[in-house]
């Protein structure tokens, strides 16, 4: 009876054991599942996005918004409210927001993010299985082991590699600013040139203007034989071709115009009216600023660190990992556990190649912030000389020429009236006087230019 118990009692044990081990086997196996992510498709859908973009607008909530954070941060900055027509500075604003370009390079920053959020994990554990069966006729002929291997990370490895991982991510981080202020520059160049365009066609409109009331004079003078008809006929030539230079201008403000809106973010046909802005804030190069505030130069930077991060975690994978965990093994019904251990030993390799490439860049790291910087200061040394020469260019035209071609249109103009002659004098003053103050519109663009390049140049303000 007692042996019958006893029998009894073990299988009991043994059917607990084994329903124990499947629960235990289930439950890892849903647990497993459960941590998996699943795919979603996620499909374009371009006329959803063309009837959002054509809808966005320069007084949306999302760049009120914004332009009330920059207001608090700084005081200097000039209310944002497009209704009375969009400055240059509140173009900025606009550009900030929706500028694609921006767009695609804070997503790829999102993706710098990501990795420096799950950077330095340790790896996932290893399950291994080994089923032998003995060939030769044994009562228990299978053997059974398995065996969990962690490893870990002695080295220091980890967290050299989450230290790097978030410095690549500042990487991009500044990558965005550099984009930033390149897109501002660019809009800038943009808005500075369409409102130079503009001064162009308004100053084509007055020379039409003038010659008109010119013909009308010039017509009664040849009536009454005062001159001949072929010096007046010049006038009417010169009108024509000036018209056809307002034609070419009205399209190149307009295709400008086009221009600005692309670099806004905003579509050809929102509703936006700009402000024409042809001057352009002085500004002091100097490269004690462009060191400091230029964000390519920051970024650089930020490249050579995470050389540097590179380069030590190179060096931490020469030192080996520990593997290290549980082993259990069933061998012709005997059962026996214990633990499995690893670790490389550093003769051969010792990741010399990792680390020599990772010396390599870093020289090439260090390179490319050094050049750029004399890069950098180079042009500025450019910049300022032609900001030289072009006020001086502007003092002299301004100061000087069109004084004297306007004095002499005046002078021309009284001498056709008294009947004294002097039309083709006329003519060619009045030619003159529009090329000077064409010639004033021009160097005041290079000005503004090379203003604008030289404030690209030395980088915003400050830089956190």
């Amino acid at each position: 009876m007692k042996t019958i118990l006893n029998h009894n009692f073990s299988n009991t044990r043994k059917t607990i054991y084994r329903a124990y081990l499947r629960i235990s086997a289930t439950s890892c196996a849903f647990g497993l599942l459960a941590s998996c992510q699943s795919f979603q498709s996620k499909p374009l859908n371009l006329p959803a996005h063309a009837a959002k973009w054509r809808g966005l607008s320069a007084s949306d909530e999302k760049v009120q918004a914004f332009a009330k954070r920059l207001a608090q941060s700084s005081p200097t900055v000039q209310p944002f409210n497009p209704a009375n027509g969009v400055s240059i500075s509140e173009g900025e604003v606009i550009a900030l927001v929706y500028n694609p370009d921006l767009r695609v390079a804070r997503l790829k920053a999102g993706v710098a993010k990501a990795s420096a959020k799950y950077a330095g994990l340790w790896d996932d554990p290893e399950l291994s299985i080994d089923v032998l069966k003995i060939t030769k006729g044994v009562p228990n002929p299978w053997v059974v082991g398995s065996a969990i291997s962690l490893t870990v990370p002695l080295s220091g490895r980890l967290q050299v590699e989450k230290g790097r991982a978030n410095a690549a991510m500042h990487v991009e981080l500044d990558r965005v600013a550099e984009a930033e202020w390149r897109v501002i520059s660019a809009l800038r160049s943009a808005w500075i040139s369409w409102s130079a365009q503009r001064l162009r066609l308004e100053q084509s409109k007055k020379m039409v203007a003038s010659l008109d009331n010119i013909i009308k004079s010039t017509s009664e003078l040849v009536k009454q034989g005062e001159i001949p008809r072929t010096e007046a006929a010049l006038f009417t030539i010169e009108r024509t071709s000036q018209r056809a230079e307002i034609d070419r201008l009205k399209g190149e403000v307009a295709a400008e115009e086009q221009e600005i809106r692309s670099l806004l973010g905003l579509s050809p046909s929102a509703a936006i009216r700009l402000v024409p802005a042809l001057a352009t804030a002085s500004v002091q190069p100097s490269e004690k600023r462009l060191a400091a505030n230029n964000p390519t130069l920051g970024r650089l930077r930020r490249e050579y660190e995470v050389s540097e991060r590179t380069l030590l975690r190179e060096i931490r994978k020469q030192y080996p990992d520990l593997q290290i965990g549980p082993q259990a093994e069933k061998d012709q019904g005997q059962s026996s556990i214990g633990f499995i251990g690893a670790i490389p030993l550093p003769i051969f390799n010792s990741n010399k190649g990792g680390i020599a490439r990772a010396r390599a860049n870093r020289e090439v790291a260090q390179a490319a912030f050094e050049t750029e910087y004399e890069r950098k200061v180079g042009r500025l040394a450019a910049l300022r000389a032609r900001l030289n020469a072009s006020y001086a260019q502007q003092k002299s035209i301004g100061k000087t020429l069109v004084p004297l071609v306007d004095r002499q249109v005046v002078d021309a103009q009284r001498l056709v009236k008294l009947g004294e002659g002097g039309s083709l004098v006329l003519l060619e003053s009045l030619t003159r006087a529009h090329e000077a103050k064409q010639k004033i519109i021009n160097i005041q663009l290079k000005t503004s230019q090379v203003k604008n390049d030289i404030r690209f140049l030395l980088g915003p303000t400050s830089r956190k």
